[in-house]
Protein backbone atom coordinates (compact mmCIF):
# COMPACT_ATOMS: atom_id res chain seq x y z
CA UNK A 1 0.00 0.00 0.00
CA UNK A 2 1.66 3.67 -0.62
CA UNK A 3 1.53 6.01 1.30
CA UNK A 4 -0.90 7.89 -0.84
CA UNK A 5 -3.10 5.25 -0.04
CA UNK A 6 -2.38 4.83 3.50
CA UNK A 7 -3.80 8.11 3.72
CA UNK A 8 -7.51 7.38 1.52
CA UNK A 9 -8.12 4.35 3.91
CA UNK A 10 -7.41 6.44 6.98
CA UNK A 11 -9.72 9.25 5.50
CA UNK A 12 -12.01 7.11 4.39
CA UNK A 13 -12.41 5.44 7.75
CA UNK A 14 -12.12 8.73 9.44
CA UNK A 15 -15.26 9.44 7.21
CA UNK A 16 -17.12 6.62 7.81
CA UNK A 17 -17.13 7.14 11.34
CA UNK A 18 -18.53 10.33 10.94
CA UNK A 19 -21.19 9.67 8.43
CA UNK A 20 -22.22 7.20 11.12
CA UNK A 21 -22.09 9.21 14.00
CA UNK A 22 -23.98 11.86 11.85
CA UNK A 23 -26.46 9.44 10.58
CA UNK A 24 -27.31 8.41 14.57
CA UNK A 25 -27.51 11.87 15.61
CA UNK A 26 -30.25 12.54 12.77
CA UNK A 27 -32.15 9.48 13.45
CA UNK A 28 -32.51 10.34 17.01
CA UNK A 29 -33.78 13.47 16.04
CA UNK A 30 -36.57 11.95 13.37
CA UNK A 31 -37.40 8.82 14.96
CA UNK A 32 -37.94 10.27 18.77
CA UNK A 33 -36.88 13.94 19.48
CA UNK A 34 -39.15 15.56 16.63
CA UNK A 35 -42.23 13.37 17.43
CA UNK A 36 -41.57 14.19 21.74
CA UNK A 37 -41.51 17.94 20.40
CA UNK A 38 -44.80 17.30 18.34
CA UNK A 39 -46.45 15.66 21.98
CA UNK A 40 -46.16 19.12 24.08
CA UNK A 41 -48.01 22.12 23.86
CA UNK A 42 -46.73 24.16 20.85
CA UNK A 43 -45.69 27.26 22.61
CA UNK A 44 -43.13 24.58 24.48
CA UNK A 45 -42.42 22.76 21.28
CA UNK A 46 -41.18 25.70 20.41
CA UNK A 47 -39.59 27.11 22.69
CA UNK A 48 -37.52 23.55 22.95
CA UNK A 49 -36.35 23.48 19.41
CA UNK A 50 -35.65 27.06 19.23
CA UNK A 51 -33.31 25.69 22.65
CA UNK A 52 -32.02 23.00 20.48
CA UNK A 53 -31.04 25.54 17.62
CA UNK A 54 -29.25 28.01 19.95
CA UNK A 55 -27.20 24.98 21.72
CA UNK A 56 -26.88 22.40 19.15
CA UNK A 57 -24.08 25.21 17.69
CA UNK A 58 -21.23 24.26 19.77
CA UNK A 59 -17.64 23.30 18.53
CA UNK A 60 -17.90 19.45 19.37
CA UNK A 61 -21.14 19.08 17.30
CA UNK A 62 -20.22 21.40 14.71
CA UNK A 63 -16.57 19.45 14.27
CA UNK A 64 -18.08 16.33 13.54
CA UNK A 65 -20.15 18.20 11.23
CA UNK A 66 -18.01 20.14 8.85
CA UNK A 67 -15.10 18.18 9.66
CA UNK A 68 -17.07 14.96 8.34
CA UNK A 69 -17.31 17.64 5.44
CA UNK A 70 -13.54 17.89 5.35
CA UNK A 71 -13.14 14.50 5.26
CA UNK A 72 -15.14 13.83 2.17
CA UNK A 73 -13.92 16.35 0.21
CA UNK A 74 -10.58 15.29 1.35
CA UNK A 75 -10.84 12.01 0.78
CA UNK A 76 -12.68 12.38 -2.76
CA UNK A 77 -9.90 14.77 -3.92
CA UNK A 78 -6.74 11.97 -2.97
CA UNK A 79 -9.01 9.24 -4.61
CA UNK A 80 -8.99 10.85 -7.80
CA UNK A 81 -5.84 12.29 -7.55
CA UNK A 82 -3.73 8.99 -6.66
CA UNK A 83 -6.26 6.61 -7.94
CA UNK A 84 -8.00 3.77 -5.54
CA UNK A 85 -9.86 0.86 -6.61
CA UNK A 86 -12.54 1.84 -4.74
CA UNK A 87 -12.95 5.79 -6.21
CA UNK A 88 -17.19 5.18 -6.66
CA UNK A 89 -17.89 4.13 -3.77
CA UNK A 90 -15.82 7.46 -2.15
CA UNK A 91 -16.84 9.55 -5.16
CA UNK A 92 -20.51 8.25 -4.03
CA UNK A 93 -19.93 8.51 -0.16
CA UNK A 94 -18.61 12.23 -0.58
CA UNK A 95 -21.60 12.88 -2.56
CA UNK A 96 -24.00 11.47 -0.79
CA UNK A 97 -22.72 13.36 2.23
CA UNK A 98 -21.57 16.65 0.82
CA UNK A 99 -24.78 17.27 -1.11
CA UNK A 100 -27.79 15.02 1.13
CA UNK A 101 -26.08 16.54 4.68
CA UNK A 102 -24.19 19.75 3.69
CA UNK A 103 -26.29 20.85 1.17
CA UNK A 104 -30.11 19.52 2.92
CA UNK A 105 -29.16 21.60 6.06
CA UNK A 106 -27.72 24.80 4.13
CA UNK A 107 -30.62 24.99 1.90
CA UNK A 108 -33.67 23.65 3.95
CA UNK A 109 -33.10 23.15 7.92
CA UNK A 110 -31.19 26.05 8.58
CA UNK A 111 -33.73 28.64 7.05
CA UNK A 112 -36.38 27.15 8.80
CA UNK A 113 -34.52 26.86 12.08
CA UNK A 114 -33.52 30.86 11.58
CA UNK A 115 -37.15 32.01 10.68
CA UNK A 116 -38.57 29.83 13.80
CA UNK A 117 -35.69 31.26 15.61
CA UNK A 118 -38.16 34.75 15.05
CA UNK A 119 -41.36 32.85 16.24
CA UNK A 120 -42.60 34.35 19.07
CA UNK A 121 -44.95 30.95 21.35
CA UNK A 122 -48.07 33.59 21.51
CA UNK A 123 -48.47 35.07 18.01
CA UNK A 124 -51.66 34.46 17.05
CA UNK A 125 -50.21 31.83 14.09
CA UNK A 126 -47.85 30.14 16.29
CA UNK A 127 -49.49 26.61 16.21
CA UNK A 128 -49.81 26.94 12.06
CA UNK A 129 -46.19 27.72 11.74
CA UNK A 130 -44.94 25.07 14.76
CA UNK A 131 -47.01 22.81 12.68
CA UNK A 132 -45.65 23.57 8.99
CA UNK A 133 -42.01 23.41 10.91
CA UNK A 134 -42.34 19.77 12.56
CA UNK A 135 -43.65 18.42 8.88
CA UNK A 136 -41.37 20.17 6.84
CA UNK A 137 -38.17 20.01 8.83
CA UNK A 138 -38.80 16.33 10.34
CA UNK A 139 -38.86 15.54 6.29
CA UNK A 140 -35.43 17.04 5.06
CA UNK A 141 -33.76 15.54 8.43
CA UNK A 142 -35.37 11.90 7.49
CA UNK A 143 -33.13 12.79 4.11
CA UNK A 144 -30.09 13.76 6.03
CA UNK A 145 -30.71 10.98 7.93
CA UNK A 146 -31.13 8.38 5.05
CA UNK A 147 -27.96 10.22 3.16
CA UNK A 148 -25.94 9.99 6.50
CA UNK A 149 -26.19 6.21 6.69
CA UNK A 150 -25.70 5.48 3.01
CA UNK A 151 -22.67 7.51 2.85
CA UNK A 152 -21.18 5.88 5.72
CA UNK A 153 -22.29 2.26 4.07
CA UNK A 154 -20.40 3.52 1.06
CA UNK A 155 -17.44 4.38 2.62
CA UNK A 156 -17.87 1.09 4.29
CA UNK A 157 -17.76 -0.77 1.20
CA UNK A 158 -14.86 1.08 -0.14
CA UNK A 159 -12.93 -0.07 3.18
CA UNK A 160 -13.86 -3.63 2.42
CA UNK A 161 -12.62 -3.57 -0.40
CA UNK A 162 -9.35 -2.00 0.60
CA UNK A 163 -7.33 -4.30 3.24
CA UNK A 164 -4.69 -2.54 4.73
CA UNK A 165 -2.12 -5.20 4.35
CA UNK A 166 -1.92 -5.79 1.24
CA UNK A 167 -0.84 -9.53 0.24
Amino acid sequence: MTDAHSYIFALSFAAALGCGLMAGIFFAFSNFVMRAFARIAPAQGIAAMQAVNITVLNPLFLSAFMGTAVLCAADVAMALMFGSGNTAYLVAGSALYLLGNIGVTAAFNVPMNEALAAVDAGQTDAVQIWKHYLDKWTFWNHVRTITALAAAAAFTLALAGNPVIST
